[in-house]
Order: C-alpha cells, then structure tokens, then sequence
C-alpha cells in the first residue's frame, strides 16, 4: 500500500496468495487477480477502479470473502452496492460493511431475476395498470369462485405444434372454444396470419397497451415480447365460450399468478433429434434459435417431473395426428362428454 502501483502485476507465481493489501495506488484495473484460488481478501482502497466489469476479473474466485473498495470512482455509479453484490455472490464483507442474506437475494432478483419472480412483477405491473382504469364487471369473472372462467392453454417449445392443434380443437369444438390470439412484437412467420394466429404490433403499441392495462399476462421469449389480451378473452366470454391459447413457459408462470384457473396441457416432441429436423425443414429459424428450442424440450420435462400437477396433462408431438387424437380425447374428458 502507499505507492504508485498502477496494474497489479508480478503475483503471478505466489500460488498460495491469502491477502493482499493494494490500498492508497493508482490500480485501474483488477486483472492479475484472477488466478488465486486461495484468495480471502482484497484491499483495494482509495485506488482508481472505475468501471463495475473490472469486478469480472475477480468473480470466480471461490474463497474471497471481504473486499474493500472505498474511495474508488466506480462506487459513485447507480445501483453500485446491489451490483458488485451480484458479481461477487461469495463475498461477506464489502467497503468494510456486512453483506446481509437479504442483500444478496435482492441483487439476484434484480440482476438476473428466477422466472418466478419475473412473472410475479409482471402480474403485478398489470394489475396496477388495470386498476388505473374504469373498472366494470368483467365476463370472465361471472361463473363463480366454485366453476372459474374455462379457460384452455397449451404450451411447448417453439414450433412444436401447439399452434395447429389449438386450431384444430377450436374447430372440433366449436360450440365450446374459441382461439384467442396473443399480441406480439414479432414479425410474422410464413403462413400466419394478423387476427388469426397472433395480433401483430409494433413495441410501442405493445407498451402502450400495456400501460393501458389491457393485457392479462405479458411474457417475453427469443427477444419479443407476447401478451394475452383482456379484451381477447372478455370478448370470448361474452359469447358463453371458452378461450383456447398457446403460450411458452414464460407465459404460463405469468397466467398462474392471476384469478384464472385453465387446465394447461404440455405438448412436448420426445424425439429431439426428429424435433430439431422438423425446425430445419421450416426454413424459418436460426441455428441459435434451433439449439435454443431443442435445449427447452428438457427445461419442459424437467418441470413437469420437479412440479408434479404443474401442467394438467403431457402430450407426446412426435405425431401430430396422434397427439390431436389424445387432446381431442382429453378435452372431451374435461368439458364431460
């Protein structure tokens, strides 16, 4: 400490480095820290650390504990404590502070939020917004607390034929269902349709009629955003019918923080390797968007084996005849014929 020492250098060899007080130089840079393992603590005070990515250089290493950098032009940026909290998750004490369980758990849900929590203040941000406007009976809310609104979801990965077969079972049961159509700041694929399969609108309508209070659930997947539409639904309601939707799993966590109570019906391709052919065949998607899809058919069996009764049922879409044949059986089950 107390010298003009501007990059932490010539540590390299002392493998089995505890401590090390740099404080009172002229450090920019936390590189040269890396490599020690058996790192506990750092003293980085009045130094002339100014950027938070320098604590990158430092996050794995598994033993640090205390940390100090007081006096450093990096602790005047915005949201400076919750964010070296989240870099460094195995530090106990930081600018001479201790660094409290709830302190950590506030720096992950802001930082890099579980989904769960995710869909919570999505839920909530619509509520909120919702109660901003005129309020009045809504259809969806007439049958009662015993016998909720019937309402139909099915979910899957990308492209896995859950478009299809919600057509299919509105077609099939039309004096019972109708599709309900999503809004969404996506472009449209090849052969879909506006109004159809999905209202297609720009992010700032989408913002706007999110303010406006206008969506039930909003979730947000490859980059675009998707929301399930009040007056889509109310609209169904009015007509004594059911609303039938397909989501992804983002969707479904922000459906199950509402009054709504639908039976939610996994359609999940068992056969990765036919699944990920079928994406390339469309022509439709990128390689990345294709690994992405196919890495979520085990995010989706991985729920419904951890959280038994998350989903009501799972449907095998290797085949979709055949998996059209087990909705159709399924839903005639549910509706009592």
């Amino acid at each position: 400490s107390y010298n003009q020492i501007e990059k932490v250098t010539g540590l390299k060899n002392l493998k089995v480095l505890q401590k090390v007080d740099l404080s009172c130089n002229k450090i920019t840079t936390l590189q040269g820290l890396e490599e020690h393992d058996l790192l506990e603590v750092i003293n980085l005070e009045d130094n002339q650390v100014a950027e938070l990515s320098e604590l990158e250089w430092i996050k794995d290493l598994p033993l640090l504990r205390v940390l100090n950098l007081l006096k450093n032009p990096l602790q005047e940026q915005t949201g400076y404590w919750l964010s070296a909290i989240f870099r460094l998750l195995q530090v106990t004490d930081l600018d001479l502070k201790k660094v409290s369980v709830e302190e950590k758990v506030s720096a992950v849900n802001e930082h890099d939020p579980p989904p769960e929590v995710v869909a919570a203040q999505d839920h909530m941000a619509h509520v909120m917004f919702n109660m901003l406007q005129p309020q009045r009976v809504l259809d969806s809310t007439l049958p009662g607390f015993d016998a909720p609104y019937p309402m139909l979801v099915l979910l899957g990965p990308l492209a896995c034929g859950k478009r299809q077969l919600s057509h299919k079972i509105c077609r099939q049961f039309k004096n019972f269902f109708r599709y309900g159509p999503c809004h969404t700041t996506r472009t449209a694929y090849f052969g879909e349709e506006n109004r159809l399969d999905y209202y297609f609108i720009s992010e700032e309508a989408f913002h706007k009629m999110m303010k406006a209070g206008k969506f039930i659930a909003t979730y947000k997947y490859g980059g675009c955003r998707y929301g399930l539409g009040r007056d889509t639904v109310e609209s169904i309601a009015r007509e004594g019918l059911a609303t039938c939707v397909h989501l992804e799993i983002e969707g479904v966590r922000s459906l199950k923080n509402t009054y709504f109570k639908p039976r939610y019906v996994l359609l999940v391709p068992m056969d990765k390797g036919k699944y990920e052919e079928h994406l390339r065949r469309t022509g439709l998607f990128s390689r990345p968007e294709i690994e992405e899809a196919v890495s979520r058919v085990g995010t989706y069996l991985k729920i419904n084996q951890d959280f038994p009764g998350y989903f009501d049922a799972v449907i095998n879409t290797d085949e979709l005849d055949e998996a059209f044949t087990e909705l159709s059986l399924l839903v005639q089950m549910y509706l009592g014929l």
